[in-house]
C-alpha cells in the first residue's frame, strides 16, 4: 500500500497496483513536459483546472517514473486504468497535492 506521508499514490494499471511518487527529478521532468517555468506555475495550472488528458498522462508517467515502476511510460497511453479517465485524473490530482504536503 502506498504511503501518503511519502507522497505516494497507488493506481491500478492493467489490473496491477502501481505506486507513484513525484520525486524532485520527476517534477523537473514534468515541468519540462508541460512547458511550465516553475513548480508554482505547475501547481497553479492544476488548481485552476487548466489541464487536459495529455497533462494527466504526463503527471501519471512522471509519478510512475518517480515511484520506480518498470512499466514503459509509453504503454500507459493504451493501458486499462482502474476508474477510467476520471480515476486517472483523480490520481494525478492527488499525486500533485501529496507532492507538496509537509508531514506533521
Amino acid at each position: 500500500m502506498a504511503n501518503p506521508w511519502r507522497g505516494e499514490v497507488t493506481l491500478v494499471i492493467n489490473g496491477e497496483p502501481q505506486v507513484m511518487r513525484l520525486t524532485l527529478g520527476a517534477l523537473a521532468g514534468l515541468e519540462t513536459a508541460l512547458d511550465e517555468p516553475s513548480l508554482v506555475a505547475l501547481v497553479e495550472r492544476f488548481e485552476q483546472g487548466r489541464f487536459g488528458s495529455a497533462d494527466v498522462l504526463a503527471v501519471l508517467k512522471a509519478g510512475l517514473l518517480g515511484g520506480g515502476c518498470s512499466l514503459d511510460p509509453a504503454a500507459l497511453d493504451h493501458a486499462e486504468i482502474e476508474g477510467g479517465p476520471m480515476g486517472a485524473a483523480r490520481a494525478a490530482a492527488e499525486l500533485i497535492a501529496r507532492a507538496f504536503v509537509v508531514p506533521a
